[in-house]
């Protein structure tokens, strides 16, 4: 088999809203660059996307072809569909090679991989995540305000997450799925606020057509709830080559990036929840637009210099 081989000033690995704000940029600064995306975010559960301004409510995959569609005038900017198995760094070089075969040699990379959900096991929440059970409540909170909510988890900081929910909806009770890591202050807390604490194991979340009806506990008790935010969906990170290639992770499992998504791997940037662990769509494309502009400016001295 003949492999393919490209040359770029520029790779960036994970086509989403970083990645595809950070080829747009570079690609308008005349840089040579080829974006490889799996064609799987992390969102691709969600039924609609939102806090992005002037997309507001938008279908996660909408929104890519849109941008898609838009970068087609740019004949510098190559976006494939694959996946990226291996990065490896040569002396001023960034040898990439992904599962299709395809070599990429290329002077700078961008990370944009985002993170993957590994959520608990309890019997029935694939069935509602992402359309009544969810992660974050800026990107769901509002269309679910008011109505009778559970969250759904127990960790350290469980009691900011509970405040958190409750601004969204006073009918809340949450369900640790176990003993709950609350002080005795933090229990009272959330017993004056009116919010109930269940600490019996989860048996099932009982849906309709992925809408949250009722949650079912091992002692036989059910209670009725039209939706949850769950406190951790297990969010790992989708790749480890940045590791591989010298980039540490933080205590919170994040990529260590320096300003404008560096790394101590000089080329290598990291950008959105690699590297934040929560960006949001719209931070997420700042990102992009911010470590696009700073690249380029990299690429100019770096050019400059040479020519004289």
């Amino acid at each position: 088999m003949t492999l393919e081989h490209r040359t770029v000033d520029v790779t960036i690995v994970g086509g989403g809203p970083g990645g595809l704000s950070a080829a747009l940029v570079l690609g308008r600064s005349c840089r040579s660059v080829l974006l490889i995306d799996s064609g799987h975010p992390r969102n691709e559960v969600t039924y609609e996307s939102h806090g992005f301004l002037t997309r507001d409510g938008i279908k996660p995959f909408e929104l890519r072809e849109i941008a898609h569609e838009q970068m087609k005038k740019y004949d510098n900017v190559t976006i494939v569909d694959d996946v990226v198995d291996k990065v490896e760094q040569e002396t001023d070089r960034f040898k990439t090679t992904a599962r299709s075969g395809m070599v990429i040699s290329s002077r700078k990379i961008i990370f944009a991989t985002g993170l993957k959900e590994h959520l608990p096991e309890i019997r029935g929440l694939k069935d509602v995540y992402g359309t009544s059970v969810f992660s974050c409540p800026y990107c769901d909170g509002w269309e679910h305000r008011d109505f009778p909510l559970a969250v759904i988890g127990n960790q350290k900081d469980l009691i900011h997450y509970i405040r958190l929910i409750y601004n969204w909806s006073q009918d809340l009770i949450v369900m640790t799925n176990g003993p709950a890591i609350l002080t005795k202050k933090e229990i009272e807390e959330v017993e004056s606020h009116n919010v109930r604490l269940v600490q019996t194991k989860i048996k099932e979340l009982f849906s309709a057509d992925g809408l949250l009806q009722e949650v079912v506990f091992e002692d036989g008790e059910t209670i009725k709830r039209k939706a949850a935010f769950i406190v951790n969906t297990g969010a790992e990170q989708a790749t480890m080559i940045p590791k591989d290639l010298g980039v540490p992770l933080t205590k919170k499992g994040a990529f260590e990036t320096k300003e404008h998504g560096k790394t101590k791997i000089p080329g290598l940037y990291i950008i959105g929840d690699a590297a934040k662990r929560f960006t949001g769509l719209m931070g997420a494309a700042s990102e992009g637009y911010e470590t696009g502009v700073h690249m380029n400016h990299e690429f100019v001295e770096e050019d400059w210099l040479k020519k004289e």
